[in-house]
């Protein structure tokens, strides 16, 4: 199943783009690629980080959640930026993607006071 994404302002090093396929990849459970609709060679992959950090419990701020319209918890839906690398795969816990379950409004947040690494190695 493909998901449609519209972020609320360019990710980091994807504008102009905004409107994107977020699709889960076959035999990865919690990886996903999330293609640039106009650009289909602008690919990010995303982790469900639920299926590999059992502690990560990032806080949003009030802003984040009323840029994303979240009513409560259960409507966002956090995934992290995986980095392969030769070395192994790390992921940014301080800057997740966030998705409204509901209407596909995304954004990749800066989480605020929280002491999460950009580069959490996976594994």
């Amino acid at each position: 199943m493909t998901a449609a994404l519209t972020f609320t302002s360019p990710p980091p090093g994807l504008a102009p783009h905004v409107d994107f396929a977020l699709a889960p990849v076959d035999g990865a459970d919690g990886l996903f690629a999330m293609r640039a609709v106009q650009d289909e060679s602008l690919r990010l992959y995303l982790v469900d980080p639920n299926t590999v950090l059992a502690e990560y419990a990032p806080t949003l701020s009030d802003t984040q959640v009323a840029d994303l319209s979240l009513g409560s918890p259960e409507d966002a839906l956090v995934l992290v930026v995986a980095h392969p690398a030769s070395d192994g795969v790390s992921v940014n816990l301080l800057a997740p993607v966030v998705v409204n379950r509901t209407t596909g409004a995304a954004a990749q947040v800066i989480l605020e006071d929280q002491d999460y690494p950009v580069r959490a190695p996976l594994g």
